[in-house]
């Protein structure tokens, strides 16, 4: 029986993560889904989130998505979103300025095309911040 999946997770810009893991975790419109070698086929929409990656020797990698499409196939799971960053690496000054700027807007209440950009803007930093305090935790254990 098969413990280990191949997984791919791809930005617009580059090919962030290659490698082979023992489960994928992820956020898709109806919620979280754990992905491990020999899983049904699947195709979702993901939201604006953290992806963790188990790797081989259980060590966890965190990566942020903005959201994007995950794949499921028998030999491998791809993860394509538009931005893809290492959660190590995200800017948390940049998120909480985004985060406030997008409340400011929101409190504002301008056009409904307006709030709705940044209800999203809101939606996208939050899911940041929410990846670093995660990856916060879990260096801590």
């Amino acid at each position: 029986m098969a413990t280990t999946i191949r997984c791919d997770i791809v930005s617009a810009e580059e090919e962030i993560f290659r490698g082979t893991v023992s489960m994928v975790v992820a956020t898709g419109e109806l919620g979280e889904l754990g992905i491990a070698p020999r899983h049904a086929p699947l195709i979702t929409r993901l939201k604006p989130g953290q992806v963790r990656v188990i790797l081989e020797n259980g060590e966890e990698q965190f990566f942020y998505v903005s959201g994007g499409i995950l794949e499921v196939q028998p030999q491998v799971v791809t993860v394509l979103a538009d931005t893809a960053v290492r959660a190590k690496d995200l800017d948390e000054k940049a998120a909480l300025a985004a985060k406030q700027e997008a409340e400011r807007a929101l409190a504002g209440r301008g056009e409904a095309q307006e709030i709705a950009e940044a209800q999203a803007k809101l939606a996208e930093a939050v899911a940041q911040l929410q990846a670093l305090e995660r990856l916060r935790r879990n260096l801590k254990h």
